[in-house]
């Protein structure tokens, strides 16, 4: 059974109302979406994220015959659930925006059209692989703006919940602008430039300092970014000074010095005025060490010299707002619209679209949420992937998904823009849409 790949990677209530499915005879074609009820306090928009590797989980989707064994022998499932699994793979329909694409609440960033039985067993795992990388694309956005054009590397492996959430926070943020990231299996799986300097072990694991930057340096002379702040931040810019003029002989250019610990803004300015007085300009001044949007926002206001962020912690928890209010709900079935009408959790029924309109300058002005079928001026945001299990086309590229959310938050209006709760982006639903609901609200009442 393979982690990442494994239809068992689900909940429990997938597979009993699959059951009931099953024996009742419930097998005809179903509509669930995915969109967040409402955005977290103080986020203004999200980024919708993780697609490609929802289709690779759908278009791989099948139980292995260890699977089948282990269902069959928990006791907890017939025969007929056993035997419908066999062989079962992914034959219905995905809808859903390109990543990159910038969403607002209760706008779906996909759709699944397929036989309920499957169309509600992929619900947990497409959750949790969009969820997860929406979010954390969502906050690196914020940081992305914030740092108006400074380099931006993700730090967050080792405080993410767990290898995979690291693995595909490193792409999210790299799809929302970031410029790489510290995680190495990054740049084999995603292409995602990687970047790394050195630990204040290494340092400390030296009984001069000095010796270990010119070890590091002539181990690795074509990235040489010096960590200074093991024990006195002053005295460990002027050390690199003093090793700098020595490598430069010898044809290795330091190209960066990292400040983890302290009054960031005060040693980055007493290091820049140290290398300037140097010149050595052209050393980069890196900071890491409890970096989030507000820190990076507040530092470029007060013109701060530092030229790049390693961003861990607060970018691989989104730690601000760890969760989004998300749901994965059925929309149709057999034919028939469908809504949930909780208190607080009513959900807009049937197949639906989004348009988006600009205004002259590109900005984004607003979006109209409908019915599939319902065509409006604008740009339709949601888009056939599968179809019968099939790609349309192929997929967009990391790169070109990149350059589709840079333009993205280029056309963001001004507002959204910062950091601190903004007016909301109007988001009108169309009044075929309410008829809709209308129409099956009484419909349900008379029944």
């Amino acid at each position: 059974m393979d982690l990442h790949t494994s239809p068992l990677l689900t909940d429990l209530y997938q597979l009993n109302m699959l059951q009931a499915y099953l024996d009742h005879g419930m097998t005809e074609t179903a509509v669930f979406e995915f969109f967040a009820r409402k955005l977290p306090p103080r986020r203004g928009f999200l980024v919708a994220a993780g697609l490609e590797q929802a289709v690779d989980f759908l278009r791989g989707f099948r139980f292995a015959e260890d699977e089948l064994e282990w269902l069959a022998a928990s006791g907890r499932f017939r025969a007929n659930l056993v035997d419908y699994l066999a062989g079962l793979t992914f034959t219905g329909d995905l809808h859903a925006v390109p990543e990159g694409t910038v969403l607002f609440a209760d706008e779906p960033l996909f759709r699944v059209t397929a036989p309920m039985p499957l169309a509600q067993l992929v619900e947990t795992r497409l959750i949790n692989i969009v969820h997860l990388q929406s979010l954390i694309a969502a906050k690196a956005a914020r940081m992305v703006l914030a740092a108006e054009g400074r380099t931006l590397i993700d730090f967050g492996l080792r405080r993410a919940h767990g290898g995979e959430a690291g693995l595909y926070a490193a792409r999210a943020a790299y799809l929302a602008g970031f410029a790489g990231t510290a995680t190495v299996m990054a740049e084999p799986r995603f292409g995602i430039p990687i970047f790394g300097t050195m630990a204040h072990s290494f340092v400390q694991a030296h009984d001069d300092e000095t010796d270990a930057f010119e070890h590091f340096a002539r181990s690795r002379p074509d990235a040489v970014v010096l960590l200074i702040d093991t024990y006195d931040t002053e005295t460990g810019a002027r050390k690199a000074v003093a090793l700098a003029r020595r490598l430069a002989a010898d044809g290795i250019q330091v190209k960066g010095v990292r400040i983890d610990s302290g009054d960031l803004a005060a040693h980055a300015r007493t290091v820049r005025r140290i290398l300037d007085d140097a010149g050595l300009d052209e050393v980069n001044v890196f900071a890491s060490g409890g970096i989030d949007e507000d820190l990076i926002r507040r530092f470029v206001a007060d013109d701060v010299p530092i030229g790049g962020f390693g961003v861990g912690t607060s970018l691989a928890t989104s730690e601000d707002a760890p969760a989004l209010d998300c749901a994965y709900k059925l929309q149709e079935y057999a034919g028939i619209a469908r809504r949930k009408r909780s208190e607080g959790k009513a959900t807009w029924p049937g197949r639906k679209q989004v348009y988006r309109t600009y205004a002259a300058d590109g900005r984004m002005t607003g979006d109209v949420l409908t019915v599939e079928d319902d065509d409006r001026d604008g740009e339709a945001l949601v888009r056939p992937v599968l179809v019968a299990g099939d790609a349309v086309a192929p997929l967009p590229s990391l790169e070109e998904s990149r350059a589709h959310a840079a333009n993205q938050l280029a056309r963001l209006p001004e507002p959204l823009r910062r950091l601190d709760t903004a007016p909301p982006y109007p988001v009108e639903v169309a009044p075929a849409l309410r008829t809709l609901a209308d129409d099956l609200d009484r419909r349900m009442a008379a029944e």
